[in-house]
């Protein structure tokens, strides 16, 4: 039997079989609110954020800063490490990281104006998604069952049944509705 005192692993670590895999890692740090006003300047009005100071050889004062996702997502690198822009638009306003969820109220990702940018839950921004591109019936929170416009919503990573009913309007009035009394201005029905 081993005493503590020979056990030469810092506390909370395993024996495991892979435990010589666990060595450690060094993130980059953060990019701070001054270091990002100083390599870039954000406009408000058009959510652009353009280039202050030549950062790297791929780089041009002045040009717009970042490249588009496939998704519609603004990706801009500082110091090697790539950040989303409407992430960096919340540092650029407020002054600190916003540990949560960052809505775009319009449900366009690449549009980072102040305005149409909010904090959220994840259920939240879940709610103010588009229709997704699989749905056949062409009404959001709608599908059909058996011959049934069946009904459903989500809360909270919780899938709830609101009813089958005859018709997709008839479906989709009973998720309009539903949607509304459980997100309110994050609901998007259309």
């Amino acid at each position: 039997m081993t005493s503590q005192s020979e056990n030469p692993l810092p506390k909370g670590r395993s024996r495991g079989l892979f435990s010589f895999c666990e060595i450690a890692v060094r993130r980059r740090p953060r990019v701070t609110r001054a270091r990002l006003r100083e390599v870039l300047d954000y406009d408000d009005q058009t959510g652009e954020f353009r280039w202050l100071k030549q950062t790297s050889p791929r780089v041009r004062v002045g040009q717009v800063a970042g490249t588009v996702n496939r998704d519609g997502y603004r990706l801009i690198a500082i110091d090697g490490k790539a950040y989303w822009a409407h992430r960096l638009v919340w540092l650029y306003m407020k002054g600190k990281w916003r540990s949560g969820v960052i809505d775009h109220r319009d449900g366009d990702p690449s549009n980072n104006c102040w305005d149409n940018l909010r904090p959220a839950t994840r259920s939240q921004n879940c709610a103010n998604r588009r229709i997704p591109r699989h749905n056949t019936c062409g009404l959001k929170g709608v599908s059909l069952h058996r011959g049934r416009y069946c009904a459903t919503i989500c809360k909270k990573g919780r899938k709830h049944s609101l009813g089958c009913f005859s018709t997709p309007q008839e479906a989709h009035a009973a998720y309009v509705k539903a949607a509304r009394r459980l997100f309110g201005e994050f609901a998007r029905t259309e």
